[in-house]
């Protein structure tokens, strides 16, 4: 043996094994074969008769999987040809489809491409033996990312009726320009077209002169919007690329809430490697593997026209996990201490509630972009829910004159079935306002967790439905300061001590703050509080003030979490969700 550079003998190591044949092909040495370059030490002649049990040492040194050629020997192991030698460690699955990528002239194929030619019919078996090829160097793995535009609830509507701001141009055209009021284009389109419609075609050059919509060029206006309009008719129907329609109308309608929706995909394509193209096909060749040794198979013979399947002994294995609650869980139940060790009671509600109690009862106008079909889910079963006609009554004077308040209120006429449609409650105010409604003199410190709904375009911070923390102290002596102290030690208990408030504007509490925390460096909203204008107060029954707060908790969860997608507190990735901190 040669020494090494630096002078040391390279370590021996001595086998030995009983075997019962006189070939050097035992399943044993056979694999050994993988791991170690083998010769024998003692003589051919210490071997006997056939049949026999005779114990034979063998001295080996490690190869590192390089094997190199022994002197000639009756006993020297058989060795394959170079492909044979190179394609060691793949399985019969990976054989076949390293056959097909031969074969392709080096045209990338697909899953299905791949299933088909393989004969198979589970996916699973083609993505992986094609994966295996790309780890192992026998195969390239190309992804391309492909968005898919379709239309939206919204956008199949404006597909039958015609895009809103189309239909209010082609009412414009028809009318006396002294007609082209706001409060007649209401009165036709209703309050939920005519305000998003107006807004967008403020956006088309129109402007607002003395309640009369005023337009420079009809034409310019009529010409863009045949053009939205035939683009929606463009992809009616359909599933379509991105990369081939209009980029300036995609990015329009992809602001506009579902009119269109996007889907992304990733198209894999895989082909042979340059390492793969200098392999001899014919010595590809699927081979029925032996993948457990086993006492019968040693007894036995026919192991010697079988091949040994490879045993990776540096594949890592499987780490237990033990189970533990959901990340967004254990922080839920971490609030709930929090709130509970201040003094809080906790409340809850029910998902289905009316626009009055979700909309009117905090004061928000009827005609409220937030109340459009495009921001909130309605209900068409139940579509209507009856209030009690007095709250009603209370709801609608504050709403149009301020009855009995400092406000003027809204103006117009307040609609009560618009009150009582059923939808999707956006908030959970509403189970505070609810319990002002049923505790109007007694005083009270109560918080709720709890998810709300939205119509909101999924992305990396935004979610149709997300969880929302909301808060109230309801007594004769809340003020501001409290409601800021009250905020601060909530944050900190949180692991929060630096905390801010900026003024803001809602359009139930007065004063109105946002709520910042330092993070990184910067400051992070995290959510809005105030206490809730007499508009809101008075017609629940109560005289005193009421601190208010709410705040999204998935935002705050990302923030604990270190996470930048929304997305992945709900993906079904076990691998994902144990790597997150126990909160």
């Amino acid at each position: 043996m040669k020494p090494t550079q630096n002078g040391h003998q390279p370590q021996r190591l001595y086998l030995t094994l009983v075997v019962s044949c006189t070939e050097w092909t035992h399943p044993l040495i056979a694999l050994s074969e993988h791991l170690f370059s083998v010769e024998p030490v003692q003589s051919w002649a210490g071997w006997k008769a056939q049949n026999r049990c005779d114990t034979l040492v063998l001295a080996a040194e490690p190869t590192f999987g390089i094997m190199r050629k022994k002197s000639e020997h009756p006993a020297t192991v058989k060795r394959g040809n170079a492909s044979a030698l190179t394609m060691r460690g793949l399985d019969n699955r990976e054989k076949r489809v390293l056959r097909i990528l031969l074969g392709s002239q080096n045209v990338g194929l697909g899953v299905n491409q791949i299933l088909e030619l393989a004969g198979w019919s589970d996916q699973a078996h083609a993505v992986g033996a094609a994966m295996g090829l790309v780890e192992k160097g026998f195969a390239n793995l190309t992804e391309v990312e492909n968005v898919h535009v379709s239309l939206g609830t919204e956008g199949v509507h404006a597909a039958k009726d015609g895009l809103i701001e189309q239909r209010i141009l082609l009412w414009l055209a028809k009318q006396d320009p002294s007609n082209r009021t706001i409060a007649s284009i209401s009165e036709e389109f209703g309050r939920s077209e005519s305000g998003p419609g107006i807004g967008l075609l403020r956006g088309m050059g129109a402007n607002i002169v003395n309640g009369n919509l005023e337009l420079h060029d009809l034409d310019e206006a009529m010409k863009i919007a045949g053009e939205r309009m035939d683009f929606i008719k463009e992809i009616e129907g359909l599933s379509v690329n991105s990369s081939g329609l209009d980029e300036k109308l995609l990015e329009h309608f992809s602001k506009r809430k579902g009119l269109i929706v996007s889907e992304k995909s990733i198209k894999r394509t895989w082909s042979a490697s340059e390492r793969a193209l200098t392999l001899d096909l014919n010595e590809v060749i699927e081979i029925d593997q032996i993948g457990e040794v086993t006492p019968d198979l040693l007894q036995g013979e026919s192991w010697k026209e079988r091949e040994f399947k490879p045993f990776d002994i540096h594949a890592p294995a499987p780490i237990p996990l033990g189970g533990r609650p959901h990340p967004l869980q254990s922080l839920i139940d971490r609030i709930r201490a929090v709130f509970l060790e201040m003094g809080f009671s906790e409340i809850a509600g029910d998902f289905v509630q009316t626009a009055g109690w979700n909309m009117d009862a905090l004061f928000i106008p009827q005609d409220h972009p937030a109340r459009t079909m495009q921001d909130t889910f309605y209900l068409s079963s139940p579509e209507s829910i009856k209030i009690d006609e007095e709250r009603l009554m209370q709801w609608a004077g504050t709403h149009q004159d301020g009855r009995g308040t400092t406000s003027r209120g809204w103006g117009g006429v307040f609609d009560a079935k618009e009150s009582e449609r059923a939808l999707l409650r956006t908030h959970t105010t509403v189970n505070t306002v609810k319990h002002i409604a049923n505790n109007p003199a007694v005083p009270s410190r109560v918080f709720g967790v709890g998810r709300v709904f939205r119509q909101e375009t999924i992305d990396r911070t935004h979610l149709p439905e997300f969880h929302q923390i909301e808060g109230i102290i309801h007594e004769e002596q809340a003020s501001l300061p409290m409601l800021i102290t009250t905020l601060r030690t909530f944050y900190s208990k949180m692991g929060y001590s630096d905390v801010r408030v900026r003024p803001a504007y809602f359009p139930y509490t007065e004063p109105s703050i946002e709520v910042e925390v330092l993070w990184k460096g910067a400051w992070l909203e995290l959510g809005g509080a105030g206490i809730f204008r007499p508009e809101v107060t008075q017609p629940l029954g109560t005289e005193w003030p009421v601190c208010a707060w709410g705040m999204g908790l998935e935002r705050l969860a990302m923030l604990i979490l270190g996470l930048d997608d929304i997305r992945e507190l709900y993906q079904p990735d076990l691998a994902i969700l144990s790597k997150m901190p126990i909160l």
